[in-house]
């Protein structure tokens, strides 16, 4: 039981880290983009929505180019910080984010492009700020979007394997998820665990896609 907990609580903490990093970086870039238009806007766009289809493996070198020892960003972190990203959970978190970011901006910007911007515009009429007018108008008509769009990006960073592994590694109790556990156990020979391991997974990303589709109905 005890090699199901670890990485259990492992994957839970780094997707719960993940959505919420996801979450305030996705929706700050999806009300952006819902409300402006730019030269480069559909570049930007395609950009943003890359981790969806690129293969893990591939975010993984991209972020190991950007965060190793060596990297463009991870020399500086290592030699005025002392950071190292690599072969760490705050590493599984970063990939997870990455991964997962589409979802949360997808949904996101879909959710503020459909609120009625005659609203928005009554209440700058009335005297409100851009950021009130977030806060009180554009946020709460596009909640229960963001809700669905925050729950896959749950369930998406919770499935997260090969980014993960390129950036994070495989330490029992230090970098298992679930996901890679049960590719340990795999090749293991295993199989009772693999099992074990692969019917939590699933059940916990039923529960949040049911969730979530629940959420997405009552928009309609």
């Amino acid at each position: 039981m005890l090699d199901v907990l670890t990485p259990l609580w492992l994957t839970l903490k780094v997707a719960g880290l993940a959505t919420f990093g996801a979450g305030l970086i996705g929706l700050a870039l999806a009300w952006w983009m819902a409300h402006r238009r730019f030269v480069g806007h559909s570049l930007l766009d395609a950009v943003l929505m890359l981790p969806m289809v690129l293969p893990p493996t591939v975010l993984g070198y991209y972020l190991i180019v950007l965060i190793g020892r060596n990297g463009l960003l991870g020399q500086y972190l290592d030699r005025y910080l002392g950071i190292n990203l690599l072969f760490t959970w705050q590493g599984a978190v970063l990939a997870a984010t990455v991964v997962s970011l589409p979802l949360i901006y997808k949904g996101a910007r879909a959710a503020f492009e459909e609120t009625d911007p005659r609203l928005a515009q009554a209440a700058r009429t009335l005297g409100a700020g851009e950021w009130e007018v977030f806060l009180r108008v554009s946020l709460p008509l596009a909640l229960r979007g963001i809700g669905a769009g925050l729950m896959l990006t749950f369930a998406r960073a919770m499935g997260e394997f090969g980014a993960t592994l390129m950036i994070a590694g495989n330490l029992p109790g230090k970098t298992q998820t679930l996901s890679i556990a049960v590719y340990d156990a795999v090749q293991a020979g295993n199989d009772a665990q693999a099992l074990w391991l692969t019917g939590v997974i699933s059940a916990v990303c039923v529960v949040v896609l049911l969730a979530s589709g629940r959420l997405l109905q009552a928009r309609h």
